[in-house]
């Protein structure tokens, strides 16, 4: 008997897939300092569901970002000033944790540990098992075991899956289980064979308007009624790129990708289902370029997404060294002039198609690039900037992180002057150009070189994830800063932002734009003063 036959006469298992409330941290006046991811898209949610329905089980979301309930669980002292954590959206209470076969947990964020933490413990007093998957479980799986989940996956592929749904429901095995650690404590190594985005399912078209977002998470001075309900799409998994501060290189999944004829059926299937925009988790979309037909690729999906009259949004960022001539080379004699003709597929705007929004992920682009081994240098730094503004893109959330070890004032000066130049050379290009300064702090992974280094120098202030998780707070001093003088070049520095910070009336139950978040920062900021 096959596998498919296996399957079509199995009873099919329902599966809960918890979708997380969104995780908020508030001063006492009820300023928010973190970022709400209510209104994204649910693009990780939205591969697991379907690969779970290509597994003959019946998943089912349960997003317990939808709602207004709120509710408070605990307290931390940043500042001295005491600071209340807490979520909206649907208790967590109200679940039963009997009403599924087996529930699905997913925690990325070492943000939202303690919220995963709780929700976990809450369906662990029902009998149903519970199987926790994302980067920081990846992490940190004992505190998930702890807290009551049946399982932890390791495997980000989604190559574990099927395997340990079967195992944990007391299914007939169809694969061996891999990838995978146990309450008990053993540990399954992960499979050689990783799943590759080529291989994931075409999500159904319930399931994408189950994970449509609502809005865009930027502020642009255009009707966002005009690219909403927004999709999304993950072209790629893996990096070849070994940066101190990533998780990923950790995940042992290797470089994967879409080819442009599955690329654009997902494209055309999330139209189908009412997307009028996308926004791509991909900050390796341009790894393709690696290989011989790579720079086709790039051009066939984009110019495809035109074709369908689909704008995108690089959420996550991609690499600009890949869109130089050299292709991404690190060699001393790389080509690191930008390829005109990448850089107006990825960012080329003509004011219906193409990138909407692009986060640029700068990271540190002069004194402390040594952490980054994707980064140009800086005046190949800037051509590519102005190349890219060039190409027609409205709306540029420019990512820089400080906090490093040896930052000091002096570099930080250097930056500021540096950046500020740049962002006026920018806007003489294109006076519209609505360009944002998203200044964080270092967020340490755990497990990463940046972590290791951090701890190893006794510079971590905080242990609590609200806050070393938090890229609006800083949490670590430097070998010459204090964290309170590293958060007050962080203010100082969100001044090069040329978006508004006007907050609306808006109650936090609602989306919370990056740039409003700057805005309470600085109501906070001057509780201080």
């Amino acid at each position: 008997m096959s596998s498919s036959q296996r399957i079509s006469q199995r009873r099919k298992e329902m599966l809960g897939l918890l979708e997380l409330p969104d995780f908020r941290l508030l001063d006492s006046t009820g300023n928010r300092l973190n970022i709400s991811q209510i209104g994204l898209p649910l693009i990780s949610k939205q591969i697991l569901l379907s690969q779970l329905q290509s597994g003959g089980f019946d998943p089912q979301l349960v997003n317990l970002k939808l709602g207004n309930d709120s509710e408070e669980f605990g307290v931390v002292e940043w500042r001295g000033m005491n600071l209340s954590k807490g979520y909206v959206g649907t208790k967590i209470s109200t679940l039963d944790p009997n009403s599924y076969d087996a529930w699905g947990v997913t925690n990325n964020f070492s943000e939202y540990r303690e919220l995963a933490l709780l929700a976990i413990a809450h369906l662990a007093r029902g009998n149903s098992p519970i199987v926790v998957g994302g980067s920081d479980a990846l992490a940190v799986p004992s505190l998930y075991l702890e807290a009551g989940a049946t399982a932890v996956v390791q495997d980000k592929s989604g190559a574990a899956n099927w395997a340990i749904f079967d195992h944990v429901l007391g299914r007939e095995p169809r694969e061996k289980l891999t990838g995978v650690i146990k309450a008990d404590g053993t540990k399954y190594p992960k499979s050689t064979n990783v799943l590759s985005p080529e291989d994931w399912p075409i999500p159904s078209l319930e399931v994408i308007k189950q994970c449509f977002g609502q809005y865009h998470c930027w502020t642009v001075p255009i009707n966002n009624e005009d690219f909403s309900p927004v999709g999304s799409i993950l072209f790629d998994i893996g990096c070849d790129r070994t940066c101190d501060f990533c998780q990923t290189p950790t995940y042992g999944t290797g470089y994967k990708r879409m080819t442009p004829k599955t690329a654009l059926v997902w494209a055309a299937a999330l139209k189908e289902a009412g997307a009028r925009s996308i926004i791509s988790g991909s900050d390796q979309f341009l790894g393709r370029v690696l290989f011989p037909e790579g720079k086709q690729e790039v051009l066939d999906i984009l110019n495809g997404l035109r074709e369908l009259e689909m704008p995108i949004s690089w959420l996550n960022g991609i690499e600009l060294r890949k869109a130089t001539r050299g292709g991404g080379n690190n060699k001393y004699d790389a080509d690191l002039t930008p390829d005109e003709e990448i850089v107006e597929a990825v960012w080329g705007w003509d004011g219906k198609v193409g990138c909407i929004h692009a986060y640029i992920p700068a990271e540190r682009p002069i004194v402390g690039r040594e952490s980054y081994k994707k980064l140009l240098p800086w005046n190949h730094h800037c051509e590519m900037m102005k190349a890219i503004v060039r190409s027609g893109v409205p709306n540029i959330d420019y990512g820089v992180i400080i906090g490093f070890p040896d930052d000091n004032n002096e570099s930080l000066l250097y930056l500021e002057e540096a950046v500020s130049e740049l962002f006026q050379e920018l806007k003489t290009i294109n006076p519209k150009l609505i360009l944002g300064c998203g200044v964080m702090c270092i967020a340490p992974l755990p497990g990463t070189p940046q972590d290791y280094s951090i701890r190893e120098k006794n510079l971590l202030r905080f242990e609590d994830p609200a806050i070393f998780g938090n890229v609006i707070m800083s949490s670590s001093d430097t070998l010459h800063l204090s964290y309170e003088e590293v958060a007050d070049w962080q203010r100082r520095l969100w001044n090069l932002s040329s978006k508004s910070t006007v907050i609306s009336a808006e109650p936090l139950t609602k989306s919370v734009s990056f740039s409003k978040v700057l805005a309470n920062f600085g109501k906070f900021f001057k509780q201080l003063l």
